[in-house]
């Protein structure tokens, strides 16, 4: 790709050169900011006025967005505040400073009641083409100076002031239509790549799934006389295995009543132990990375929940319930928070165990026993009623060794593919960084090129 003839020197560090052309503005210029309002959780109806609340942009939107999935009542509109086609919506605030500043431009055609916590951003349209400045405002330049600007430490917030100093590139409007044009077929493109690797990737957890449900059900050997299990969701099991319950091969524990803990028993790293959340589990695969950590006397105050290798740990409350690892060798000292329970002294070999517990028989367990609406949650009591099935302790062996095996194959191949989502992704942000700032000069011919990606 073509660079400009010249460039002139921003005078901002992290924006480096521009065009000789563009103009260096800061985003004030462009527009003008107001703040949303009075939308709470409580007020969000099935049906109603479409609006948006500050949380749903980092967690259900994309950059661009013409449909929207909450509803107010019409007295909660007279509370809020609307906004039109073309509008900028800006998270004020986030556990993380990737969360704060996220924009999306809103592109439908019904007017959208804004909830409190959003930053408002009305561009001039004379100045600046909407969907152009959707693509600089997620550019890493400015995902940086957003980050830059952001203020707290347990909850981090981005106010207007901070924005409206955000300083960019501008080329002109006929530039800027010739520069989506450009971005809007690459971008699509490789988002057509990571779907489908997304889908390959799902594909491969489905057969991972289906796998060990099979072999924890029905053994290995295919030829082995089969009996009823009595259960719908199990079916017929080998003859010579033993129908028996959560409880009698296995203890559980869990942190309730007084061994709970408040806000002032959690401590920063170093300072503490790691107490367990349902963070920790990631596709049943436990992880230390973003940890919580409490004082050592709560540790101590609980030796029953204390976490060590092979012991088996299950999500019973949340909207993550029935998420279960098992704990690897080489852990740090730990513990886990109110909403997991732990298995311990269990008489089966731990990772047959673990795998039965992944199994549809045992989330089926979890949807039949849960309680609650809005936080489902399950007693320690039901959770040792669980059916589990219980081979001769050389089958277990057997499956174990199989199933490692076989779901370390499938997992290497998840793995791969998820390195070239992440390569793509890193690929579409650079290559929007690259134009939007003007390292890359984008020509009319250029939208018919095929994509030049790392990744095919």
């Amino acid at each position: 790709m073509k660079k400009y003839n010249s460039y002139k020197d921003s005078g901002v560090e992290w924006i480096g050169e521009i065009p000789n052309h563009w103009k260096l503005i800061r985003l004030n210029v462009l527009g003008e900011f107001s703040k949303g309002k009075g939308i709470t959780k409580e007020k969000i109806k099935e049906e109603g006025f479409p609006c948006i609340r500050n949380g749903e942009i980092y967690t259900t939107y994309n950059r661009i967005t013409n449909n929207i999935f909450s509803f107010i009542d019409e007295e909660t509109t007279n509370e809020s505040i609307t906004v039109e086609k073309g509008t900028f919506l800006f998270t004020g605030d986030g556990e993380t400073v990737e969360e704060i500043g996220k924009c999306l431009v809103y592109n439908g055609d019904e007017s959208l009641y804004v909830g409190g916590g959003i930053n408002i951003f009305k561009p001039r349209l004379d100045k600046v083409n909407h969907i152009y400045m959707s693509y600089v405002l997620n550019s890493e330049s400015v995902v940086y100076q957003k980050s830059r600007d952001g203020r707290g430490e347990i909850v981090v917030h981005i106010y207007s002031k901070q924005l409206k100093e955000i300083k960019l590139g501008l080329p002109p409007l006929s530039e800027q239509q010739q520069i989506v044009s450009f971005l809007d077929n690459k971008t699509q493109k490789i988002d057509s790549l990571i779907q489908q690797k997304e889908k390959k990737i799902e594909l491969l957890k489905e057969k991972r799934t289906s796998l060990i449900n099979h072999v924890v059900t029905k053994g290995l050997d295919s030829n082995v006389e089969m009996k009823d299990s009595g259960l719908e969701w199990i079916g017929e099991i080998p003859n010579g295995w033993i129908k028996t319950k959560l409880k009698y091969v296995t203890n559980i524990y869990g942190r309730i009543g007084y061994r709970g803990y408040t806000v002032e028993d959690i401590v920063d790293e170093g300072e503490g132990v790691i107490t367990i959340s349902p963070s920790n589990i990631n596709n049943d695969v436990f992880s230390t990375k973003n940890s919580t950590y409490i004082t050592w006397d709560k540790y101590y105050e609980s030796p029953e929940i204390q976490i060590f290798t092979n012991d088996i740990i299950l999500v019973k409350t949340g909207s993550t319930i029935g998420k279960t690892s098992i704990i690897p060798e080489d852990v740090p000292e730990m513990t886990i928070n109110p909403q997991l329970v732990v298995l311990k002294d269990v008489k089966l070999f731990p990772k047959y165990l673990y795998y039965q517990t992944t199994c549809r028989f045992i989330k089926e367990s979890f949807l039949i026993e849960q309680t609650g609406s809005s936080t489902p949650t399950i007693s320690q009591l039901k959770v040792n009623e669980f059916p589990l099935l219980q081979p001769s302790l050389l089958e277990q062996q057997q499956i174990v060794e199989y199933l490692d095996k076989q779901t370390e194959e499938i997992d290497t191949l998840i793995q791969l593919e998820q390195k070239k989502i992440d390569t793509l992704k890193e690929y579409r942000q650079s290559l929007i960084s690259e134009v939007v700032t003007g390292k890359i000069k984008v020509c009319k011919e250029d939208n018919s090129l095929s994509l030049n990606s790392p990744i095919v």
